[in-house]
Order: C-alpha cells, then structure tokens, then sequence
C-alpha cells in the first residue's frame, strides 16, 4: 500500500524525523489559510499523486504569497499530471501539499528497502540528491552507498556515521546525522514498510537535515498490525480494477498488454507473462488467484480480468495442488457464462483432477482451447490476441 508525501512525513515526525512544516490543502480556500498559518516568505504548493517526477510535470509551484498559492492551487487541483512514474493516462490531482520554503545548501537521496538477495534491510544513501536514483544507479554506481542492516540490533550508530561520511558529511552534522538516519530505520521497521525514500533530504543553509520529500509503501501482508495506517490508503490512486480484486483477496496489476492472465502463484505467474512475451505477445495483467482459490473467487478474478477492454484473449494457466483443476473449470465457465463470455480463452492445467477439469471445459460448450503445455498455450494465445504487439 502506497501513501501521499504529506502523510509519510506526519509518520516520520513522530520518530523525530526533522520535515518543513506544512497543511495538507483539497480547496484553494485551504490552500490560502494555510499558506497564511505558514507565515513564510517562499511557499512551496505541491501536487500529491503516488508518483515521483511531479516537480518536471508542473506538480511543485513555488510561491510567495497566500493569494498566490490560492490562485495555482485553483489551476493544479483537478487537473491531470502527467509524469514519468505515472505513465501517460497520468493522475487527476485531488489535494496539494502547502509547505514552507527551506534555504537549501545540499540535496541528498536516502532510501531504505529489503534487498531480497540478502534477506536484510537495506539503507541506502547517495550525494545525488535530486535525481531519479536509476539514473545514479545506471552512470555512477560507485555513488551510491549501502548498509546492510541486521535485524536483531537494527541501524548501528557506527553504520549511521559510515553513511553520514560516505555522504560528505561533517563535523556536527555528521554528528546529527547519526540519529537522523536510526529514526528513519525505526520508522520503517515499526510501520512493516517496505519501500521509504527520501528524495531529497536537504541540508539546509542552518546545517540541519531535513526531509524534504517522502514516500513510504507498506508490506500489505503486515497492515492487520496497523490499523491506523489502513485508514491512510487512497483509493482514487489506484487503479479500479486492483481495487475491486483486492476486496476478493486476489493479486491483480493492470498491464499494457492484450493477453489476459490468470495463473495461480506468482513464480508461475511471472513465468507465465515471460512465456507470453517470448512467444511475441504481452501480458495485459499479473492476476494470481492464490493456491487456496474457491470456484467464486476464480468466478470473481475472471470478472475483473474481463472488465479489461484491452484484453483480447486469456490465457488461464494453472497447476492444481491445492487448488483443484475441476474446481478451476467450474468457476470460469460459470463466469463465462454470466459474462457472455466473447474473447477466445486458452487452458493449460496440471495436477489434481486435470481430467475432470478439461472435461468440464469441453462440455460447456464454451470458446475453450485446452493447450498442451505452456509454451503450447502461449503460443496459441498470442495468436489468438492477434499476434505481437
């Protein structure tokens, strides 16, 4: 789960986390006050969507006066950003950021995330400030620094300072440094995350770090902990089709491509739009229905994947263990059924009751091409999409 910037630094304030003060403004009328209650004289209006690039894309405005953050706030509510991390149908902006303007002397990028090759926390630092950090990553790899972190005694003052030096850091700021970046571990580690990114974090002409952007994502699977934190999801950032497959615990993302899939368990699901892509289709989904799926929650995943007007064939790619083929079958026929069901759909199933299941497909007189194996079946849906796109 995803949070806009101003909630990710109300979070990291309750660890300590130095951030500019700011209101959170849905009206240019709350955009004027709060400009007012700032009593700065740089305001920064920031457009809030669950995507990085907003300040290339005309998303961050610098102003210098109530009346004026009410009259740019009139202009960016309500229109539609389009940035890199958005892609082109972009986000209709709903509230804006109202901050005070910081006398900045240095921009830097701190991030922390799980690095799954090494099962740890990651804290990462780089002097590059500003920049899309796969761009740092990709020209200059050498700038960037890492801590791997141990779980059993977190983020190390050693460690802290390692980063602060590594940055260029000294003196007392590198001093203040140290319990700067432990309050950021602690936030991340208290609240499950599993992405927070810092991009920039000023140091300001005063000598203080502050963080001048954030964005945290949130480990789904640990939210039953935090039920404050729920309460922070914006729908209207997400796509409606990964909203309505979160309500029936399914794992949906919305693709560009024209085959839709349904496969259960996302090692096969990621090989299955792999397979798809080699033989010169693209995927236009991950939907991984999960190794326990009932007849009415595959019913429901072929609903949502065939509420997807870009899709012109499925590929339902399935190994039955836990879940049973013939339990498959019989909940995309009777979605096919109650969809009127009009784009070809290719099958390919393993394990328990595989007979029964292909013969629940047969029988329904439906528009089913049973595959044998998966290279088989890839190849027969791409064709079936109408070829490479």
């Amino acid at each position: 789960m995803k949070i806009h910037e101003y909630q990710a630094k109300a979070i990291l304030a309750r660890y300590g986390v130095t951030t500019p003060r700011s209101e959170v403004a849905f009206t240019k009328e709350e955009a004027r006050d709060g400009a007012q209650r700032l009593k700065s004289s740089v305001i920064v209006v920031k457009a809030q969507i669950h995507a990085g690039g907003r300040g290339k894309a005309g998303g961050v405005k610098l102003v210098h006066s109530p009346d004026e953050a009410a009259e740019v706030a009139t202009r960016m509510l309500g229109m539609n950003l389009v940035t890199i991390q958005t892609g082109p149908g972009g986000r209709i902006v709903k509230r804006l950021l109202i901050e005070e303007g910081l006398d900045i002397k240095r921009e830097l990028y701190l991030s922390l995330l799980v690095d799954r090759s090494v099962g740890r926390v990651v804290f990462m630092a780089s002097a590059a400030g500003g920049m899309e950090i796969e761009e740092v990553a990709k020209n200059n790899p050498d700038a960037i620094i890492k801590e791997i972190v141990h779980p059993a005694v977190g983020l190390q003052p050693y460690q802290a300072r390692k980063l602060a030096f590594g940055l260029g850091l000294t003196g007392e700021v590198a001093n203040n440094a140290a319990p700067f970046f432990q309050a950021l571990h602690r936030a991340f580690v208290d609240t499950d995350a599993s992405m927070l990114e810092i991009n920039p974090c000023v140091l300001t002409g005063d000598g203080k770090l502050v963080a001048l952007d954030a964005k945290m994502t949130f480990d789904d699977n640990g939210l039953f902990r935090h039920k404050d934190l729920r309460g922070l999801r914006d729908l209207d950032e997400e796509d409606p089709l990964e909203v309505e497959a979160s309500k029936y615990g399914l794992n949906y993302i919305k693709l560009d491509g024209s085959v839709g899939c349904m496969v259960n368990g996302a090692g096969l699901a990621m090989a299955t739009m792999d397979i798809i892509k080699y033989a010169g289709g693209s995927a236009a989904n991950f939907l991984d229905v999960g190794g326990g799926a009932s007849a009415d929650q595959v019913k429901n995943a072929f609903r949502i994947l065939m509420s997807d007007p870009a899709v012109k064939a499925v590929f339902i790619n399935i190994f039955g263990g836990i879940l049973r083929c013939d339990v498959l079958a019989t909940g995309v026929v009777a979605a096919a059924k109650e969809l009127q069901l009009k784009v070809p759909v290719v099958v390919r199933m393993e394990g328990t009751n595989v007979e029964q299941g292909q013969q629940i497909l047969r029988d329904s007189g439906l528009n089913f091409t049973i595959a044998n194996g998966m290279k088989d079946g890839a190849q027969k849906v791409v064709a079936l999409a109408g070829g490479a796109r």
